[in-house]
């Protein structure tokens, strides 16, 4: 029987009737993709990011993301950008002193020349006979004059100190600092502020944290700074030791602070995180710090009771397991040098039984002399 042979130009119908086809490029089988068992692998497209390629219908090609980059840190912001300090413009005292010494002998010429003078005065001093004039016009001019030279020239004498200094502003600028020592002259219309620039320590009183194991403290800390800056810290803040309270506190609720009886490392190891983070935070406005250290650590009132109770017991624990160990040595030696030099012969029962006496009068002995 011959079976039927399909011939070549036999059309079949279409099973789906919009049906595409299209070349894989041969790269696209064998991409690497990050396996499921990378830890930081997040297949979700939100953790991706957005696609670089999108899908395409009919390519076989799937979307690829492209990962997202953590921001770097963001530095502490400064108090107001720009701020800084700068050396104000100011003059040598001798300059006020010789203004305001020309500005009085201004009026005593001045009075002269309305023969105003008085008879005492003018033969005290080296001049002739008034003119007489009069207070006119002219002369009050010249008292004016001569009385604002005079004002202006003793009213900007100033002595800068060592340690001090003088912040200027003038109708809301800033104009400068004056860190200069001596009779000076500033500008009396300019309005000042004084600025302790010395080194200075300053020692809180009680401020709560928290040990390791979450019990409540009372630290005080001692805190060693200056005023680095002037501008910022008079103008970036409205009172810079209270900012430098206030970071002390937030550092202390971030650090954590051995117990009372805690080791010296651990106190030197929270006094170097302190400083660390109360120097960055103190830096924008213009503080230098130096060090915070933990000068007294106690624990909080509604704790001290029992952590004392907890410290007492610990310490006799701990005294009585030393001395049960030397009573169990002096027992141990006693019975081995007895037997290696051959003075008792014993056995198992009569060496338990000297071992006991031994150990109840080793023990009776270390009471009495215990006060």
């Amino acid at each position: 029987m011959e079976l039927p042979v399909d011939r070549p130009n036999r059309s079949f119908p279409r099973l789906i009737q919009n049906e595409a086809t299209t070349e894989i490029p041969l790269h696209l089988l064998f991409r690497d993709e990050p396996g499921p068992s990378r830890p930081d692998h997040d297949p979700s497209p939100a953790a991706l990011g957005p696609p670089v390629v999108g899908s395409g219908r009919g390519t076989g090609e799937r979307p690829r993301f492209r990962r997202r980059v953590p921001a770097p840190a963001r530095p502490a912001p400064e108090a107001e950008p720009g701020l800084a300090e700068r050396p104000a413009r100011v003059l040598p005292g001798a300059v006020g002193v010789l203004a305001g010494v020309c500005g009085a002998a201004g009026c005593v010429l001045t009075t002269w020349w309305a023969g105003v003078l008085p008879p005492l005065a003018a033969r005290a001093l080296p001049l002739p006979a008034g003119a007489g004039a009069g207070l006119g016009l002219p002369q009050w001019a010249a008292y004016a004059g001569a009385g604002a030279l005079g004002l202006l020239g003793f009213g900007g004498l100033t002595r800068g100190r060592a340690g001090r200094a003088w912040v200027l502003g003038l109708f809301g600028r800033y104009r400068g600092t004056v860190r200069r020592t001596g009779l000076l002259w500033i500008n009396p219309f300019v309005p000042r502020r004084g600025v302790d620039v010395r080194l200075r320590h300053w020692r809180s009183g009680p401020m709560p944290s928290a040990d390791a194991d979450g019990i409540a403290l009372r630290v005080a800390v001692l805190v060693v700074w200056r005023v680095r800056d002037t501008a910022r810290a008079v103008l970036g803040v409205d009172d810079h030791e209270a900012y430098l309270r206030a970071c002390v506190e937030a550092a202390l609720a971030r650090v954590t602070v051995r117990g009372a009886g805690g080791a010296r490392g651990g106190a030197e190891a929270a006094g170097e995180a302190l400083t660390r983070l109360v120097a960055r935070e103190a830096e924008p406005v213009g503080l230098e710090v130096f060090s915070v250290r933990p000068a007294r650590v106690e624990y909080a009132p509604e704790v001290a009771g029992a952590m004392h109770r907890r410290g007492v017991a610990a310490l006799d624990a701990r005294d009585r397991a030393g001395a049960l160990t030397s009573v169990v040595d002096s027992v141990e030696d006693t019975v081995t040098r007895l037997t290696m030099r051959g003075l008792v012969d014993l056995d198992d029962g009569e060496r338990k039984v000297l071992v006991r006496d031994l150990t109840v009068a080793f023990c009776a002995g270390r009471r009495e002399t215990i006060p």
